[in-house]
C-alpha cells in the first residue's frame, strides 16, 4: 500500500514547482515510509510514498514505462491480487516485466487493454496513469472503495491525493467549507456521502468510478455497480459457492513478500478469515501465523453486556488461538493513550471521526506495525451478509432515514440556532436518503418486504461499508500498516447481494448463509456466536478525560468550534446527567465520553487545518 499525489496544470509550467510537489508527497509519508518519489513534466506532476509489501528491491514509483516511443507514467496504491494470472496474459501479448511486483503489471495492462484494463482486476486500488504523448491523465477507484482517491478542480487544474492533506499541501487549495461540507460533518458524521470532498471544489471519485482528464475536460464515468439479478443456486448450492468464493480469496490475498498476520476478535468474521489464513500457512510449510487483539486496561472490571454488546471478546479469542495454535498478542491501551491519540486519529482521517474509535484502532496498527507489515482484517461480512439488527428489525427496514443516521436530530439541537438554520441538518440527510433510495436496483417480482431488505442491504454496501473501510485504511495506513479485507471482494459482494433472504437468515440467524458456509471451519462455539462490535472502553476514567478536554477548549474565549455548537448547550450538558448516558450514535450507542471526544476531534480539526467557514 502506499500513498498518491498528482497535479494538472494546463495554464502553468510544473517545471517550475517542483518544491509544491515535494510538499505535497511529504504528507503521505505515514502511508508509505520505505521510499518516496516525483515526476514532473510542463503540465502533469506525480508524487509518491511507498510502503513496499510486493517486491521490496524494485517497483520503486513513480513507474515509468513505454511502448514504442509513447510514454506512460503511474502512481498507484493498492493490491491487484490477481496480477500472477495478468502477467502470464500480458506475457503472451509479448510483454516483458522488470520486476515481480503488481504496479508493473497493472501499468503494462493499461498499456495493452487501455481503460477496459479495469474489468479484468482483482484488488483494491487507487492510481492515476499519464499518457505523456496524449497528455491525458487516467485515474481509477476499485469496485469497493477501500482505497482512497480525492481530488480538487479549480481554475484549469486538478490536484489529487490519497488524503485531503496531499490536496491541502497544494497553496491553489484551500481548506474552504460550505453549507454542504458543514452537514456533513455535523449532520451525516463519520458516515461521508459518496463523493463528498467536504471542502468547496473538493470531490472524492466514488466507488467503482474512473476519471480521465485531457485538455478537452473531464469525464467521469462508473466502471462498475451493484446490479438484481435471479438467484440460481439451491441452498447447498449456494453454502458451497460462499465457501469457495472465500477460500479463493483468501488463498489470493496470503500472498506477501513480508510477514501477514490477522486481527482476531473471536467473532465469526475475524475468526473465520484466521483460520483459512492458518490452514494457507500450513500448506505452505510456513511458520505458525500471528494473531492480534484488543482490549483497554481494567475494561474487565467495568463491562456491563447490553444488546449492542453481548458479551465481551476474550473467551472467544483464547478459544480460537487454541484451536489454531496461533502466536496470540494481546494488546491493551489504557485511557491517557487513548486521549493523546484522539489528536492524532483526526489529522490521520483529515476530519472529526468516530473518536476513541478511530484513536484505539491507531495504537493498535502503531504496535502491530512493530512485528507486522500486512495485516487481514474481516471488515464488510456485516454489511454484505445482513449482519446488523437494522436488518431484523420492521420498523429500521421501513425507515426513511438511515439506520446510523438516528443520531442527527440529537447532534443538530447542539449546533447554533443560525448554523442549524442554514446547513438544515434534517433535511440534508432526508435528501441524502432519497438519493440512496433512488439508486438501488431492484427485481420486478420482489414482494415490497423483499424489496425493503435488499434497499438496506444496497445502503450498507454503498454508504455504511464505505465509512468503516475509510476508517481502517485511514488508521492503517497513519501507522504503515497495510490491511487487506477479503469480505470485500467484488466477486463475493455480487453474489451475495442476490442470494435470497430466507437463504441469508438460514437457521433463522443473522448471517446464516456464512455460519452454514464455515461449518467444519470453525469450532460450533464461535458459528454460534452473536455479534459483538469493535470493543469500546468502559472505563469511567475515559469520561473523566475527555470532560477534561473539553473543559480545556471550553476555556478557549476565540474557539472556532463555538461559532458553530453552542457553548451553552454544551456546558449545560456537561453538567447534566445526561452527559454519562447513551444516546443514539451511528447506529449504536454513544455514551457522554464519545459525544465529547467526538466535539474535541472537531475542535483539533477546525484548528489545525485553519478551516474557513463560508
Amino acid at each position: 500500500m502506499c500513498g498518491i499525489t498528482g497535479w494538472i496544470n494546463w495554464r502553468q509550467n510544473l517545471l517550475q514547482h517542483s518544491d509544491t510537489l515535494e510538499a505535497m508527497t511529504e504528507t503521505l509519508t505515514a502511508r508509505g515510509p520505505d521510499a518516496g518519489g516525483t515526476w514532473l513534466s510542463v503540465h502533469c506532476a506525480l508524487g509518491h510514498r511507498r510502503l513496499a509489501v510486493m517486491d521490496p528491491s524494485n517497483g520503486a514509483q513513480p513507474m515509468v514505462r513505454y511502448k514504442g516511443s509513447d510514454q506512460y507514467v503511474i502512481v498507484y496504491n493498492g493490491e491487484i491480487y490477481n496480477a500472477m494470472e495478468l502477467t502470464n496474459e500480458l506475457k503472451q501479448h509479448g510483454w516483458k516485466f522488470s520486476t515481480t511486483c503488481d504496479t508493473e503489471v497493472l501499468l503494462l495492462a493499461y498499456m495493452q487493454w487501455g481503460k477496459e484494463c479495469l474489468d479484468r482486476l482483482n484488488g483494491i486500488f487507487a492510481f492515476a496513469i499519464w499518457d505523456v504523448q496524449a497528455e491525458e491523465l487516467f485515474a481509477a477507484r476499485d469496485r469497493l472503495g477501500v482505497k482512497p482517491f480525492f481530488y480538487y478542480e479549480k481554475d484549469g487544474q486538478l490536484i489529487f491525493g490519497s488524503e485531503l492533506k496531499a490536496i491541502l499541501a497544494n497553496p491553489n487549495a484551500q481548506p474552504i467549507i460550505g453549507a454542504e461540507g458543514l452537514a456533513e460533518v455535523f449532520a451525516v458524521g463519520p458516515a461521508r456521502t459518496p463523493g463528498q470532498g467536504i471542502y468547496e471544489h473538493f470531490t472524492e471519485l466514488k466507488a467503482g468510478q474512473c476519471m480521465t482528464v485531457s485538455r478537452a475536460g473531464k469525464q467521469v464515468r462508473t466502471y462498475w455497480q451493484l446490479e438484481a439479478r435471479e438467484h440460481e443456486h439451491s441452498l447447498d448450492e449456494t453454502v458451497e459457492q460462499v465457501r469457495s468464493l472465500l477460500l479463493d480469496t483468501m488463498n489470493r490475498q496470503m500472498i506477501s513478500d513480508v510477514p501477514i498476520c490477522t486481527l482476531l476478535s473471536g467473532g465469526l468474521d475475524s475468526s473465520a478469515l484466521t483460520a483459512m489464513a492458518v490452514q494457507y500457512y500450513r500448506d505452505a510449510a510456513a511458520s505458525p501465523l500471528h494473531t492480534y487483539s484488543i482490549d483497554y486496561v481494567d475494561n474487565d472490571k467495568h463491562f456491563k453486556a447490553h444488546a449492542f454488546q453481548p458479551n465481551s471478546d476474550a473467551p472467544f479469542i483464547e478459544l480460537m488461538t487454541k484451536h489454531l495454535s496461533t502466536v496470540h498478542h494481546y494488546l491493551q491501551f489504557d485511557t491517557p493513550e487513548l486521549i493523546d491519540a484522539l489528536h492524532d486519529a483526526t489529522l490521520a482521517r483529515d476530519l472529526p471521526g468516530m473518536a476513541d474509535i478511530d484513536s484505539s484502532l491507531l495504537l493498535f496498527c502503531r504496535e502491530i506495525k512493530k512485528n507486522a507489515t500486512v495485516a487481514i482484517s474481516g471488515e464488510a461480512a456485516d454489511e454484505i451478509f445482513g449482519g446488523y439488527p437494522w436488518f431484523h428489525k420492521e420498523e429500521t427496514l421501513q425507515a426513511k432515514q438511515f439506520p446510523w443516521s438516528l443520531a442527527t436530530a440529537f447532534r443538530s439541537e447542539l449546533l447554533e440556532e443560525d448554523v442549524r438554520q442554514w446547513i438544515k441538518p434534517e433535511q440534508y440527510v432526508s435528501q441524502r436518503f432519497e438519493e440512496a433510495v433512488a439508486e438501488v436496483p431492484q427485481l420486478q417480482q420482489e414482494t415490497h418486504d423483499l424489496q425493503a431488505i435488499r434497499r438496506m442491504s444496497y445502503m450498507n454496501i454503498t454508504r455504511f461499508m464505505p465509512t468503516l473501510l475509510d476508517r481502517k485504511d485511514r488508521m492503517s495506513m497513519a501507522a504503515g500498516l497495510e490491511v487487506r479485507v477479503p469480505f470485500c471482494d467484488h466477486r463475493l459482494v455480487e453474489y451475495v447481494f442476490n442470494i435470497p433472504w430466507e437463504f441469508k437468515t438460514s437457521g433463522d440467524r443473522e448471517k446464516g448463509i456464512l455460519r452454514k458456509a464455515l461449518k467444519g471451519i470453525l469450532p460450533d462455539e464461535i458459528i454460534t456466536r452473536k455479534k459483538s462490535p469493535y470493543p469500546k472502553t468502559h472505563n469511567p476514567a475515559y469520561l473523566k478525560a475527555v470532560r477534561q478536554l473539553m473543559e480545556e477548549v471550553l476555556s478557549e474565549q476565540d474557539a472556532q468550534i463555538f461559532k458553530l455548537i453552542s457553548r451553552k448547550k454544551i456546558e449545560e450538558l456537561m453538567k447534566s446527567e445526561q452527559s454519562a448516558s447513551l444516546v443514539p450514535w451511528f447506529g449504536q450507542l454513544m455514551s457522554g465520553p464519545q459525544l465529547y471526544a467526538y466535539l474535541y476531534q472537531v475542535h483539533v480539526w477546525l484548528t489545525h487545518y485553519r478551516v474557513r467557514i463560508v
